[in-house]
Formats: structure tokens, sequence, C-alpha cells
């Protein structure tokens, strides 16, 4: 409930400094997707038998919903995962550089949107609050703040800096991950997220991470060759021997998630 009100008051937020300042207002947008993009995430799903309706947002919230797996808890928390991957990065931007057709936010299906509810974690909101001070009459104005290119200048540096920001925050988790394994040889069951021409994507729930396995064939030290079928996708796994020749058994390995 919380969360469904605050969402509300950055989108009542958004329409009043819009209102007020039609050329300047910091607003927030998410770009639909191509649909192209959802091809990875309609192929996960087919691997189980779900067919994903991406059409639009509540078709693909809906089609999320419904694809769970009893014999895999984790099946749908890998799913959202790679939805989440196919989606452009939501943007900052000032609304006097765009049309309004293109303030539209995919994530949160809305027209309109701003960040209003964080003012002591996040520049954006701010200057969001410094506009909705003057729109009600509570606060006086000054020129950068109402100069659209100033505050698409503004919104560029917040969204590189929210970049860097992620970029530092996965570095940081990936780097005491080395050192909580330093010498350690821990067995865990993992889930195969992405299928690649050369490596699995794998996931380990138990510890929220992912690691990539490599997979190497053609080598002397090799006993199978893996050749990728980038359709499916998945890999051919074909045994080597030095014997006499036989009929080579062919196996299809895991599909997504199995």
């Amino acid at each position: 409930m919380v969360e469904e009100f605050m969402l509300l008051a950055n989108i009542s937020v958004a329409k009043r400094i819009h209102e007020e300042f039609p050329e300047c207002a910091l607003l927030r947008r998410h770009p639909a997707p191509a649909l192209s993009n959802f091809e990875p995430l309609i192929k996960a799903g087919l691997t189980k038998g779900f067919s994903m309706d991406v059409g639009t947002g509540k078709a693909l919230a809906e089609s999320l919903d419904a694809a769970t797996v009893s014999e895999n808890p984790y099946f749908n928390t890998m799913l959202r995962m790679v939805a989440t991957r196919c989606m452009a990065q939501a943007l900052y931007f000032s609304s006097g550089v765009l049309p309004v057709s293109e303030y539209f936010h995919y994530g949160l299906a809305v027209p309109i949107y701003t960040h209003f509810t964080s003012p002591i974690r996040r520049y954006s909101d701010v200057i969001v609050h410094r506009l909705l001070a003057v729109a009600i009459g509570a606060d006086v104005t000054y020129p950068s703040l109402v100069d659209k290119n100033k505050t698409q200048d503004l919104c560029n540096n917040l969204n590189y800096r929210h970049k860097q920001a992620q970029y530092c925050g996965r570095s940081s988790v990936n780097l005491y991950t080395h050192i909580f394994f330093k010498d350690k040889t821990v067995e865990e069951e993992g889930y195969i997220l992405f299928i690649r021409e050369n490596a699995l994507q794998v996931l380990l729930p138990r510890f929220g991470l992912e690691c990539t396995l490599y997979l190497n064939s053609n080598k002397e030290n090799d006993n199978v060759i893996f050749t990728y079928d980038e359709k499916i996708p998945g890999f051919s796994v074909e045994p080597l021997s030095q014997e006499p020749p036989l009929k080579k058994e062919k196996k299809l390995c895991n599909k997504h998630f199995q």
C-alpha cells in the first residue's frame, strides 16, 4: 500500500509540475522496448510450454504471472530477470526537449512520471521539490531552474551517474564475493539462466549470484565436443573417442532454466 501511494504521489507531482513548467519539468520516462528485444524471453517461455504475450505491458505482466512451474520454484524469478534485460533503461529528461508522446513510462504503464518521494537520497527529487514549491507558491524560481537546456544537461548527468553507480555496486558485489569464496570449495545447486555460444550463464539462488561456465571443445584434454544451436538455443554434446569408430550418441544440453 505504501508503494502504491508513493507511485501515485510521483505521478501527481509529475502532472502538476508539467502543468506549471511545460518546457522545463524534470520527468522520468521508460521507453517501450522493440518487440524484437523480447525474443530471448519468448524462447525461454517456450522451453516450458508458455506463450509470452509481449504486445503490451499489461499482457506481458499477465504472461509472467502465469508462467510458473511447480517443480522449479526459481523458473518465474529467472523469467522475470530475462524480461528485465529485454527492456531499456528508464531516463530522466527535461519536458521541453521531447514530445508528450514520448513521456510514457512503460514499466509503470503511466503517461507521465517523475521522482519526488526520496529527496534525501536523489538529487532529481530535490529539483522536483523546488519546481513543485514554485508551482504551489511556496518558493521562487531562479534562471537555471526554468531553462530547459540546463535541465536537460542536468538530466544527462543524472542518467550517467546513475549508470556508473550501478556498475560500481555490481563491481563491489563481485569483489566481496571473491573474497568470501577465497580458498573455499562450495557445492551448490544452480540453474541455467542463459545459453551462449561458448558458455552457460548459471544462477546460484542461495547466494543470489550469476556465474559463467565456459565450454571449451576440440582441445586435447576435452572428452566431448559442444555444438551450439542458436535456434533452440542449446548444445548437442558429442563424446570424443580414440577407439574404433562407433555410432556416436548425441544428447541435447538442457535448455533454458533446466
